[in-house]
């Protein structure tokens, strides 16, 4: 066994158990965090079907965002929907056999990964030529931007430049599930594109990118408009009043 294989299989495991128990520790905290005011943005739906109905169009076409700017919503589509083409067509390397429909998505996904470079090509723009938002933008938003860019551009060199054995790289994963370790390549693209990805999955769960699952916590998007047909109490504060009236 190779020092390149065991070090990279050392540090999926420690990526994965941050990403897990970090961003499920984050969840937590988000469904524990009280509501004490009813302020779903308006117009709101009046009722629970209503709110996951707006909660698809959020997760889909982004509805809030392409009111709000144009520009930033076609940039951030081609990002999320590029990413989620790219990843989809990744699941070939953890599965086997391959399911149909990840057969059928691979040149798709392929190309996808130019949409997701021009997203955040264009979502990178505008964190430096939009005044507004070059004012509130940190150097850790430059940086977020810049990883997703360096991840794309590797992945990118590996499926249209400098090919690596993916058949051996499929093995190498399948490996970690089973603790059997497979050689992994050692292309010099695929070594600095595996680092970024492990990277990414370490700050994952310490940066801006959990509005992923954290728009499902947000009340603005999340509660129902019927303040005055039902009164909105928190959780804790209704244990507050069961406790005095008991």
């Amino acid at each position: 066994m190779s020092v390149l294989t065991t070090v990279f299989a050392v540090l999926f495991y420690v990526a994965t158990a941050i990403l897990l128990v970090f961003t499920a520790h984050k969840i937590w905290r988000y469904a524990k965090a009280p509501a004490p005011l009813k302020i779903p943005t308006t117009p709101a739906p009046t009722t629970r079907s209503g709110v996951v109905f707006r909660m698809v169009k959020e997760l889909t076409i982004f509805e809030s965002l392409f009111k709000a700017n144009k520009w930033t919503w076609l940039f951030g589509w081609m990002f999320h929907f590029g990413l989620l083409l790219v990843l989809l067509r990744h699941l070939r390397y953890f599965t086997d056999p391959v399911w149909g429909w990840v057969v059928f998505i691979q040149p798709f996904g392929k190309y996808a990964a130019f949409m997701m470079l021009a997203g955040l090509a264009g979502l990178w723009a505008r964190r430096i030529f939009v005044d507004r938002v070059r004012y509130i933008s940190a150097p850790s938003d430059h940086l977020m931007l810049l990883l997703l860019i360096a991840i794309g551009v590797t992945g990118a060199l590996m499926t249209f430049v400098d090919h690596t054995d993916i058949v051996a790289l499929k093995a190498f994963f399948l490996g970690l599930f089973v603790f059997n370790w497979s050689p992994l390549p050692d292309d010099l693209i695929l070594i600095v594109h595996l680092s970024l990805v492990i990277l990414l999955m370490i700050i994952f769960p310490f940066s801006k990118l959990l509005h992923a699952p954290g728009i499902f916590f947000s009340p603005t998007r999340n509660q129902v408009d019927n303040p005055r047909e039902r009164r909105h109490v928190a959780s804790w504060a209704a244990r507050l009043e069961s406790t005095k009236t008991g």
